[in-house]
C-alpha cells in the first residue's frame, strides 16, 4: 500500500473462523476478537467498537449508533482522505485500532447486498484499490452512484477468490451497473491490463485505473448508455411519440374541440395536440424522474422552494434572459481558466491582467513555502483555457511560474484568500492533441484579455453570475441573486427547515456550517463588519474556487472564494465571494512596500480608465506612502 494509506490486515488467521448460523452451538467468537474506532465527520471525539464474532463494518457499527443505515460514506483511516470501503467491508479486514471517519448522505451510496452473504475467513479474500478517477476512455464518465465517493483517491473492493474482476465491482455496489467491456489498468505499470472477465486472485493490494478499450463505451448517468435495455427504451419511446402524433393527426381532421388546443405548424396549418395524452406518455417514459422528483422535494417543500426564491428568480431571469448580456458574459468568460495544482487539488482561476492571473491562495496551502520575501509553489501548476466541451479538443494549457506573485491567506479565514500567479506563455500547448495535431497548429491561441480592467462595485444586491470550473468539470456558468448582509441568517435557516423534522440531521447539519465557521459572514461576524465577503447561493463548489463574480452589467466584483457545505445532504448552504476592489487595494500595497515598480507602473496603466478603481488605487498608494525602505515586507500567514 502506498505511503500515507490505511493498512487493511488480510494475513490468513491462525484459527479457522466459521459463521454461526440458526441451530449452531459452534462458538463463532473464536479467534475473531479484535477492535476498532470510528468517528462521524463532523464530529471531535471517536468511539471504540469491539467486534467479537464475523459481520460487515455497518453491522459491527450499529452495536454502538442504530440509527446508521447504508447511506454513508466509510473513510477508512484519518489522514490523506484517500481510500473509502464499502459498508458490507468484512469487519475483520480493518486493523486493530484503525479509524473509520463516516459521513451520513441523503442519496444511496451503494446497492443494497443480500444480508444472508457469508463473512468467510480472511485468507479468503483479495483486496485491491479501483483509482476514482478513469483511466483511457474513462476519464469523463461517471463510474459510482454516488458523486460522494470523487473525493477519495481509491475506493477498497475485496472480493472472494476465484471470482471475476466484474463479479467483484458489481458485488461491491457502489459501481455503476453495466460498465460494458471494461479493462483495469495497473497504476503502477499502466501497461499492464486485466479484463474484466479474469479471476482476482493475482490483483491482491494492486491499485488499477479502469478503462475503456477503443470502439467501446461505458455506462453513462443512469447506468444504460451502450446496454440492450436503453436502445429499447429509446425504441419504444419513439413508437409512442410516433403514435401520439397520429393521433393528434387523427384529432385535427374530426375537429376534435375537446381539452386539445391548436398549434400552427411550419406550414401555416393547425393540429389539436391531445396534452392529457402527450402526459401520460411522459408519465410512462420517464418514471425515474418522477420518483427523483417526488424524493427530491418531499410534500410541499418544492413550491416553498418556489415561493421563497420568486422575486429572485425573477430578476435573474430579466437580466440574463437578455441575449446581450449572455452573449457579453460568455465573451468575458474566455478568460477563466482551470486551475491544476499538481497532484493536489483542482480550482478555477481568471486572467486579472497581462500574463497575471487570479486564484484562491487556499489551493496552494499544502504545497507552498517562503523563500526570503517570495512565495514559491512545489509542485506544477498549470491553466487549462477553453475547457468547454468534455473532450477537451479546443483547450490549451499554460504552466505557472512556481514565484507567487501575491499571495494572502489566514487559515482563521478572517483575512482575504487570494494569490496572483503569473503564466509562462513559452509553455502553452494543446491540452489534447495527439504530436501530429500539434505539429500541423500553425499558431498558439493569444491569451484573453485580464478581466482587471472591468472590475466594478459590489452590488447592494440583485443579480449575480458565477463561471468556473466546479469538481474540475467543464466551463460553467450558474446566474444567482446576492443575498443582502441583514438576509443572510433568513436564508440558512430557511435551507434547514427542510431538516427540522430530522433531529440527527438538522443537529448535525448546524453542528457542521458552525465549525465551518459561518458565524463570521453573519452579521456581527468579523467578515460581515468590514464587508470581506459576497453572499449567495450557488452549485458551483468542490472545484470553482477562485471563479469571478459578475454583475448584471458585465463587470467582475468578486473572487467565488468558499461556502458551507453539508455532506450529509450533499447540498450547498450559502457560499461567499471576496470584492475584488479589496483584493486589488491590498494586492497595490504589496506591490508598493516590495517596491514592484515595473510591476506596480503595469497595474496603474491597466486600471487607468476605470473610474471604479481610482479612488482605492490612490488610498492604497497613500496607505504606503510614508512607510520606511528598511521596513520589511508584512509576512503572510500560511498554517
Amino acid at each position: 500500500m502506498a505511503e500515507g494509506h490505511s493498512k487493511l490486515t488480510i494475513n490468513p488467521a491462525p484459527s479457522k473462523v466459521r459463521v454461526k448460523e440458526e441451530e449452531d452451538d459452534g462458538d463463532s467468537r473464536v479467534g475473531h476478537l479484535h477492535h476498532f474506532r470510528f468517528k462521524l465527520s463532523n464530529a471531535h471525539n471517536n468511539y471504540n467498537i469491539t467486534c467479537d464474532h464475523p459481520c460487515t463494518v455497518l453491522e459491527a457499527l450499529k452495536t454502538s449508533e442504530k440509527y446508521l443505515d447504508e447511506n454513508i460514506v466509510i473513510q477508512l483511516g484519518k489522514a490523506g482522505n484517500d481510500v473509502a470501503i464499502a459498508t458490507h467491508f468484512p469487519c475483520h479486514l480493518i486493523g486493530d485500532d484503525e479509524l473509520l471517519v463516516i459521513t451520513c448522505k441523503s442519496k444511496q451510496v451503494e446497492e443494497t447486498q443480500d444480508p444472508q452473504h457469508a463473512i468467510l475467513p480472511k485468507s479468503s479474500y483479495i483486496t485491491f484499490y479501483i483509482d476514482t478517477v478513469g483511466g483511457t476512455n474513462a476519464r469523463k464518465k461517471q463510474l459510482f452512484i454516488n458523486n460522494a465517493f470523487k473525493q477519495f483517491k481509491y475506493l477498497c473492493v475485496y472480493a472472494e477468490k476465484e471470482i471475476t474482476v466484474e463479479e467483484a465491482l458489481k458485488r461491491d455496489g457502489r459501481f455503476r451497473n453495466n460498465l460494458g467491456e471494461f479493462i483495469l489498468s495497473d497504476n503502477a505499470d499502466p501497461s499492464s491490463h486485466t479484463k474484466h472477465t479474469q479471476l482476482v486472485d493475482n490483483l491482491h493490494g494492486k491499485k488499477f485505473k479502469i478503462c475503456v478499450p477503443p470502439g467501446k463505451r461505458v455506462a453513462d448517468s443512469n447506468g444504460l448508455l451502450g446496454s440492450k435495455r436503453a436502445k429499447s427504451r429509446v425504441s419504444v419511446a419513439n413508437k409512442e411519440n410516433q403514435q401520439a402524433n397520429q393521433a393528434a393527426s387523427h384529432d385535427s381532421q374530426h375537429n376534435d374541440k375537446s381539452e386539445a388546443k391548436p398549434i400552427s405548424g411550419r406550414s401555416g396549418s393547425s393540429v389539436n395536440i391531445d396534452h392529457a395524452e402527450i402526459s401520460r406518455l411522459l408519465r410512462q417514459q420517464f418514471p425515474d424522474l418522477k420518483q427523483w422528483m417526488e424524493s427530491r422535494f418531499p410534500g410541499d417543500s418544492y413550491q416553498k422552494a418556489l415561493d421563497l426564491r420568486k422575486e429572485d428568480f425573477g430578476k435573474i431571469q430579466q437580466s440574463f434572459s437578455e441575449v446581450h448580456r449572455v452573449r457579453k458574459l460568455l465573451d468575458l468568460g474566455q478568460s477563466v481558466c482551470r486551475v491544476v495544482v499538481g497532484d493536489v487539488c483542482q480550482g478555477t482561476g481568471f486572467i486579472l491582467f497581462d500574463n497575471f492571473i487570479l486564484t484562491n491562495a487556499h489551493l496552494f496551502k499544502k504545497c507552498i513555502v517562503q523563500d526570503g520575501d517570495k512565495w514559491q509553489v512545489t509542485t506544477d501548476v498549470y491553466a487549462i483555457f477553453n475547457y468547454e466541451e468534455p473532450s477537451g479538443r479546443h483547450s490549451y494549457c499554460v504552466k505557472v511560474k512556481k514565484t507567487i506573485i501575491a499571495y494572502n491567506f489566514h487559515a482563521s479565514g478572517h483575512e482575504l484568500d487570494y494569490a496572483i500567479l503569473e503564466l509562462d506563455p513559452d509553455t502553452q500547448t494543446a491540452a489534447l492533441q495527439t504530436e501530429s495535431e500539434a505539429s500541423q497548429t500553425k499558431q498558439k491561441p493569444k491569451l484573453p484579455p485580464g478581466l482587471l480592467k472591468i472590475c466594478g462595485p459590489v452590488p447592494v444586491n440583485g443579480e449575480a453570475c458565477i463561471i468556473g470550473h466546479p469538481a474540475g468539470d467543464v466551463k460553467k456558468l450558474d446566474p444567482t441573486c446576492i443575498i443582502e448582509k441583514e438576509k443572510r441568517v433568513e436564508a440558512v435557516d430557511k435551507h434547514l427547515e427542510t431538516y427540522k423534522d430530522t433531529l440527527f440531521t438538522f443537529q448535525s447539519i448546524t453542528a457542521l456550517i458552525k465549525n465551518q465557521g459561518i458565524e463570521n459572514i453573519m452579521q456581527g461576524g468579523v467578515k460581515a463588519k468590514v464587508d470581506k465577503v459576497v453572499t449567495y447561493n450557488t452549485f458551483m463548489y468542490h472545484g470553482s474556487s477562485g471563479s469571478p463574480v459578475f454583475d448584471a452589467h458585465g463587470r467582475v466584483f468578486g473572487l467565488h472564494t468558499a461556502g458551507f457545505f453539508c455532506e450529509e445532504t450533499d447540498s450547498n448552504v450559502i457560499e461567499y465571494a471576496h470584492p475584488l476592489i479589496a483584493i486589488f487595494k491590498t494586492f497595490v500595497i504589496q506591490l508598493k512596500k516590495s517596491k514592484n515598480d515595473e510591476l506596480l507602473e503595469k497595474v496603474k496603466k491597466e486600471v487607468e480608465d476605470n473610474l471604479y478603481l481610482k479612488v482605492p488605487l490612490k488610498e492604497a498608494l497613500e496607505s504606503v506612502s510614508d512607510v520606511n525602505p528598511s521596513d520589511p515586507v508584512e509576512p503572510m500567514e500560511t498554517s
